[in-house]
């Protein structure tokens, strides 16, 4: 659990700071759970400069609880959770000082947002709150003020843990967390997961990741590896400690992340991931006719127009588009043989096989197929549900390779590539994350695409 939090002070000098205005939310890696803001009298002037900044003055502070008033309050709300903050340091150091002045030691674990930001966003001009999310899409009101920042690096927070492909924020969140028996751990762990869309990470008692799943409903798929009495289930419900989730907000989603990260951490109990997840593809070339012919084959690297699960899935496929596209069933490597193809002679070819039909217009309907189910050279965004109402994910393909995906708000136009590059998560191009895309555009035909023609 983390509490995501923003102080206003009054200025002056180190250490005689006082507290003007705290926004506490608590967050678990998906929603707010709980939230304190509160206005605090502290007892001393507010520097000029500060007022002009964050409009709060004194007269506004006149009748506002003192910090001693609420502090119990923020005690019970940052309990067993994470301090998150923009520039981390400050924060902590402001409300262990006012802590202290009670005579109470305030510890707690703590993580920076400016320095996690500069570690998975490299490169950007400025790490400032206002212009950071500015440049990531994400909607800041109320500037300055304890409520409308915290909030804003609460959505921050929410991004950089997408991004964090490593998993180092969870992995370390999990280590700090008590230890249970195995008697009430699985019960415990249970109660904690959503029935949401997305990946889950179980990890041991130092935080390593031991699996990786996907699921359209986290909390019911966990539940059945922890009822589960096959082999490998008994050994995953001795070693689990912890468990973490991302909601994805669409399969697709969920299926890349979770190939991405399998890929990348190498979870001891994940196998099938490990190795290439589809076994065919649909191959084209020129004959000496000049016609282009179609033919199914072992998938193995060699440029493809899109691959498949298996040959019965190829062939089923393919047979449906050759139908769709008026296809000569020879020349697609439906049929063996040579002459004519049997549709030819029921009048339902148009003769490319005996090359009666022009080459022109026979491979113009081939390259229409080719140009629908390959995305080889083409620029496009693909925009699909997001993790909440206000949100829609977006997912990058450049020059026919994938680029990564990431989530906009609905108030930030996404209108071209550059403004997508800073919002999403980086992650690699191979045949897997082809296979799964190519699947998943297959299969979900009313999803947005955006298509852009690329800049130097």
């Amino acid at each position: 659990m983390y509490a995501v939090l923003d102080i206003e002070t009054t200025g002056g000098k180190y250490n005689e700071e006082g507290i003007t205005e705290i926004a506490i939310y608590k967050f678990d890696g998906l929603k707010v759970v709980d939230q304190f803001i509160s206005l605090i009298n502290p007892e001393k002037t507010i520097q000029p400069f500060v007022v002009g900044l964050t409009g709060i003055n004194n007269d506004m502070l006149s009748n506002a609880p003192k910090f001693y008033e609420v502090a119990k309050r923020i005690v019970e709300i940052t309990t067993d959770c994470i301090l998150v903050a923009h520039n981390a340091k400050f924060d902590y150091r402001i409300l262990r000082t006012e802590f202290r002045r009670l005579g109470f030691e305030y510890e707690r674990k703590s993580l920076c947002t400016v320095e996690l930001s500069k570690k998975l966003i490299p490169d950007l001009p400025s790490y400032s709150l206002g212009k950071l999310v500015r440049s990531l899409g994400i909607p800041l009101s109320g500037r300055h003020r304890a409520s409308g920042d915290a909030q804003a690096t609460v959505k921050l927070f929410k991004m950089l843990l997408a991004k964090d492909v490593e998993k180092d924020i969870v992995k370390n969140h999990v280590r700090l967390e008590p230890k249970k028996n195995l008697d009430t751990k699985l019960v415990y762990l249970l109660e904690e997961l959503p029935s949401v869309t997305g990946v889950y990470y179980l990890h041991d008692e130092n935080g390593e990741i031991i699996y990786i799943g996907k699921s359209k409903n986290i909390r019911k798929r966990v539940t059945q590896h922890f009822t589960n009495e096959h082999h490998k289930a008994k050994e995953i419900q001795k070693e689990v400690a912890s468990i973490s989730f991302e909601a994805s907000g669409n399969e697709l989603f969920a299926l890349l992340k979770e190939n991405n990260e399998i890929k990348r951490n190498k979870p001891k109990f994940n196998k099938a991931l490990k190795r290439n997840i589809f076994s065919h593809a649909l191959y084209h070339h020129t004959d000496e006719n000049g016609y282009i012919n179609l033919k199914i084959g072992r998938a193995n690297g060699r440029a493809n127009i899109t691959t498949f699960t298996n040959m019965r899935q190829a062939r089923t496929l393919l047979t449906n588009w050759v139908e769709e596209n008026q296809l000569c069933e020879r020349l697609s490597g439906l049929e063996k043989g040579t002459g004519n193809c049997f549709k030819h002679s029921i009048k339902d070819c148009q003769g490319a096989c005996v090359e009666e039909e022009s080459v022109e217009e026979y491979n113009q309907r081939v390259q229409n197929l080719i140009n629908k189910y390959s995305y080889h050279s083409q620029n496009m965004l693909v925009i699909d549900r997001g993790r909440e109402v206000d949100e829609k994910s977006v997912l990058l393909i450049e020059d026919g390779e994938f680029k990564g995906m990431g989530y906009f708000n609905l108030n930030h136009q996404i209108n071209n590539p550059e403004i997508v590059r800073s919002i999403i998560t980086p992650m690699k191009n191979n045949r897997d994350t082809q296979h799964i895309i190519q699947n998943y555009l297959r299969k979900n035909k009313k999803l947005k695409i955006v298509e852009f023609t690329p800049t130097d």
